[in-house]
């Protein structure tokens, strides 16, 4: 191993070991402190929030069994069958305490950690649940009382009871609450209807500037521990005045006008949209607080207060896969059962934005190659080979600028010693030396520039397909493309290496980092310099590989596999990029040769005469 392998590997453990430190030392110390500053001012939040609530809950009674209006009857309590409702997309189960629901299944989609349909309806508990309505804004408690059931048919099942509220003048009046759920066989949305009816002839249901706030379920599915699960987010989301939102969950308000929200995960999504969007509440509130130590990713949606003596308002909400097959089914009245037109849905879809046109490219022609050969592992594969052969021409070019740019660095460096005090004669000569050579710097950049645009798209294409989840490449080693592969797992916890690991040892990384290193020697053809620009480029070759086998060891392997391909293939191509160099470099060098021995020729003839 020479000097320069030598110090790169060096500096490659010093960066490594420094980078340790100082996040031991400062960066975590400093995280601690701003993680208990906002423990501290959150808890004084929810001091305030729980006063509020206190204030409005002494306005709000549920009217007895016994009482003369509506209710004539003792509730009957129903046992778990009959509170369910089951399609061929949902298993959902009520709870009659509130009306709410407590489990939502995805039939079609299995979370393998508990062999069941993916719960959507997670960290349940007897104070909050999905779907709970509470009085007034996101501060008051849910409705905890036993609500009359009324089931019609097998799809569809409503909830209903009457409560006792305060105005602000302290007078009573009596108002029916209820809820409504309609299902579809082969729909992920289904509709809720909230109804609020005076009884009294009152045309106001305030309670602290609204009537009543709807909220999502607590989590979402599958459950994950972001420590495990490093490549899951959840995350707020949010369609207004044509705009997504899409930001990390904390405890905040998002003050805009919108036409759905909710909460998105890697895979799965929730999200809401209010038909008469004109009675809601602007201010949309995320949460993030738990009465376990598995934080929420909740969303509060407000209605402001109602001013007629009978209102029924309707929410039209999405729980299934974020998937653009489904999601953008609500774009056309045709394609959902709800006839629902533009809903945009498909806006939570996890994209790069500007980049999200070859994205979608990417998909179809990712989708298209699968229709053929039925293996998605495989059909990354391809596509990777037909993006290599696409882009060879730009790699080949990115090449020759290359080689052309070594050629020149001898006269570059006359004229940057000649010129170092002139800045302005520098440039200019440096601009003739390009002009005389017939290159263009910019044009050995815009080829890499469009392969990092191809590679983002496709970096965020492999990461969060929806149809990667439980797809199997091959069987006992890449099992699951939308998580790292494995070739054994153990159960015992090891310090350091289970948290890093996951306890699973996969051969994909150590593939992809081969290939990597193999990849940044081959391309080391021709390379040429003085002793720092070899030493930075032998950290390149080997500390860069190193550091990114640590960083992208439990990245998705569907992800990994199309670098670990990539990789491969531009090896191949960089074998033929380097003879075709060595082939200019002859001509080159021959050519020189012809013109010295005809120089040489000429100054050492006779002269002629006449």
């Amino acid at each position: 191993m020479d000097k320069n392998t030598i110090w790169a590997l060096t500096l490659s453990l010093i960066v490594m070991i420094v980078a340790a430190v100082v996040n031991v030392k400062f960066m975590i110390p400093k995280q601690e402190a701003a993680r208990q500053q906002q423990q501290i001012e959150l808890a004084q939040k929810e001091a305030e929030e729980k006063e509020k609530a206190a204030k409005a809950d002494e306005q709000i009674s549920a009217l007895s069994n016994d009482s003369s209006e509506p209710q004539t009857e003792s509730i009957e309590k129903l046992t778990d069958s009959e509170l369910t409702i089951t399609t061929n997309k949902v298993k959902v189960l009520f709870s009659q305490e509130g009306g709410d629901i407590v489990s939502y299944q995805l039939l079609e989609h299995l979370d393998k950690e508990t062999g069941f349909g993916v719960q959507m309806a997670d960290n349940i508990t007897k104070n909050n649940r999905a779907f709970a309505l509470s009085f007034g804004d996101y501060s008051g408690s849910i409705l905890n009382d036993m609500f009359n059931v009324k089931k019609e048919g097998n799809n569809s099942i409503g909830f209903y009871r009457t409560y006792e509220i305060k105005d602000s003048l302290g007078n009573t009046h009596k108002y029916l609450i209820g809820k409504y759920y309609t299902f579809k066989e082969d729909d992920y949305a289904f509709k809720l209807d909230v109804t609020i009816k005076a009884l009294d002839g009152n045309k106001e249901l305030n309670v602290n500037g609204a009537s009543y706030t709807i909220r999502t379920s607590p989590q979402i599915g599958p459950h994950y521990d972001p420590k495990k699960n490093r490549y899951d987010v959840r995350q707020f989301l949010e369609w207004s005045n044509n705009k997504k939102l899409r930001k990390g969950f904390s405890n905040k308000n998002y003050d805009r006008p919108y036409e759905w929200a909710g909460v998105g995960g890697k895979y799965f999504t929730i999200l809401v949209k209010p038909k008469n969007l004109e009675s809601m509440s602007s201010v949309v509130r995320a949460s993030s607080v738990s009465e376990s130590s598995y934080a929420n990713s909740q969303v509060f949606l407000t209605r402001l207060p109602v001013l007629e003596s009978s209102v029924t308002d309707e929410y039209y909400v999405y729980i299934g896969p974020r998937s653009e097959t489904e999601l953008i089914k609500y774009n056309s009245q045709d394609k959902n059962a709800w006839n629902l037109v533009n809903a945009k849905f498909n806006q939570a879809l996890q994209t790069s934005g500007f980049l999200s046109v070859i994205e979608v490219a990417l998909k179809w022609s990712l989708e298209n190659i699968y229709k053929i050969v039925k293996n998605w592992g495989v059909a990354i594969i391809i596509l990777t080979i037909i993006l290599k052969i696409l882009l060879f021409p730009l790699n080949k070019k990115s090449a020759v600028g290359t080689l052309k740019m070594q050629e020149l660095q001898p006269k570059m460096q006359e004229i940057q010693s000649k010129y170092k005090d002139n800045p302005q004669k520098l440039n200019e000569e440096t601009a003739k030396l390009y002009q005389q050579a017939g290159y263009n710097p910019v044009s050995g950049c815009l080829p890499m520039v469009f392969q990092m645009v191809i590679l983002f798209a496709l970096y965020n294409v492999f990461n969060n397909y929806f149809e990667f989840r439980g797809a199997s490449f091959i069987k006992g080693w890449i099992d699951d493309l939308s998580v790292g592969d494995s070739v054994w797992s153990w159960k015992t916890n090891v310090p350091f290496i289970s948290s890093f690991t996951m306890n699973n040892l996969r051969l994909l990384p150590i593939i992809y980092t081969v290939s990597q290193l193999l990849n940044g020697i081959i391309t080391q053809y021709g390379g040429a310099g003085n002793s720092q620009s070899q030493a930075q480029m032998k950290f390149m070759m080997y500390g860069m590989p190193i550091m990114f086998f640590f960083l992208f060891y439990n990245v998705p392997s569907g992800l990994l596999l199309y670098w670990t391909v990539s990789n491969i293939l531009q090896m191949g191509q960089q074998v033929v990029i380097n003879n075709i160099m060595k082939k200019k470099k002859a001509e080159v060098a021959k050519n020189q040769k012809v013109v010295d021995k005809n120089t040489l020729k000429f100054k050492g003839g006779k002269k002629k005469t006449r």
